[in-house]
């Protein structure tokens, strides 16, 4: 069931383990501003789906035709999301979604847009194009999603510094720091503004 509406809803889409639906469930558990209502998943084995049943917090698996129905977009009504987070989803969200939650939906990319974004760029891929492009740093950016990939208009980015013996790897979790420290505060930035 959706939460009453003093507490804001945060729907979450993602894809694999879920180290950022983690942080952010745990940032928003004692929270009187908002909780996790749902989170939409598009891999039936993916991690995430272990810590929606650890938390009690309810899942959508989705397949493509199901993410462009109608009846998926109904279910998200139902939570009156005032917020949705993409946390490693790889899909490009939908037009209609975008359309039904105008600056609603945001991401987070694991590199300095718009280096090291669009199509195809995702996890070790961005890490080992950073590495090959002799960066000095790299760090992560939180956009508002729009209709192209990594192209939304930017909330946050927040920077690392790179050494020489940083792999594909490490810069990994330099990445994976920043992102835990910095998108559950960003989302609660983004809510208070609301």
């Amino acid at each position: 069931m959706p939460p009453a509406k003093s507490v804001k809803s945060l729907i979450l889409f993602a894809s694999g383990k879920g180290s950022n639906a983690q942080a952010i469930i745990q940032y928003f558990h004692n929270s009187d501003q908002a909780r996790v209502t749902l989170i939409v998943c598009n891999n039936a084995n993916a991690g995430v789906l272990d810590i929606a049943k650890a938390h009690n917090i309810p899942f959508l698996i989705i397949d493509k035709q199901t993410f462009q129905e109608k009846l998926m977009l109904e279910q998200l009504r139902e939570y009156q999301p005032d917020l949705i987070v993409l946390a490693g989803f790889l899909w490009k969200i939908p037009d209609h979604l975008l359309m039904e939650f105008p600056d609603k939906i945001i991401n987070i990319h694991p590199a300095l847009l718009p280096k090291f974004g669009g199509k195809g760029m995702y996890g070790q891929k961005v890490h080992e194009a950073v590495l090959s492009a002799g960066e000095t740093e790299t760090g992560i950016t939180i956009h508002f999603v729009n209709e192209n990939y990594d192209e939304g208009a930017h909330i946050v980015q927040a920077f690392c510094r790179l050494t020489l013996s940083d792999t594909p790897a490490t810069i990994a979790e330099h990445v994976s720091k920043l992102e835990q420290a910095f998108y559950p505060k960003t989302i609660e930035y983004l809510l208070n503004e609301q």
